[in-house]
């Protein structure tokens, strides 16, 4: 099988990064599950573990920081682009995170930024409004309980 190239695309800072570090621990139809150690060093965080539920448009990261203790859970709310022909997959950050800490509690940052966004219609209003509904499903996953059913393929994976 040819390689697998994967890339982040994001609009604040406009720039699009290879992930070519990245090792790829599982890939099927709907998610892509991926083990990495972060692109620019940093003192909280070193490493982590992250499934791509490419349909459903979100990535959930298990984060660690350097003696192997958990962070936090980042999730991403993300546009899938899949070129078949250059087995390639982009994988575009629509602004909105999604944040889980050990202890549970949830947070969600950057609204401000998204706000921004669609003040000034960077992206397609329609782009916009499914970026809502990923993200309202799934905070609707996580208060309701579903968040081992999510990080599954993370967990079975360590």
């Amino acid at each position: 099988m040819d390689t697998i190239h994967l890339y982040r695309r994001r609009y604040m800072p406009d720039e699009t990064v290879e992930l070519k570090d990245d090792l790829i621990l599982y890939r099927d139809d709907n998610i892509l599950v991926t083990k990495w150690n972060i692109l620019k060093p940093r003192k909280d965080i070193d490493h982590g573990i992250s499934v791509y539920y490419m349909k459903e448009g979100f990535k959930i990261s298990k984060v660690f920081d350097s003696a192997d203790r958990l962070v936090y859970w980042y999730c991403d709310i993300i546009e899938t682009e899949y070129r078949p022909n250059e087995n390639t997959y982009i994988f575009h950050d629509l602004l909105i995170d999604v944040l889980i800490y050990p202890d549970k509690h949830v947070e969600v940052v950057d609204l401000d930024e998204f706000a921004d966004f669609t003040e000034n219609l960077t992206l397609p209003a329609p782009l916009l409004a499914k970026a809502l509904r990923q993200t309202n499903n799934l905070l609707r996953f996580i208060y309701e309980g579903h968040l081992d059913e999510l990080t599954e393929p993370i967990t079975s994976r360590e």
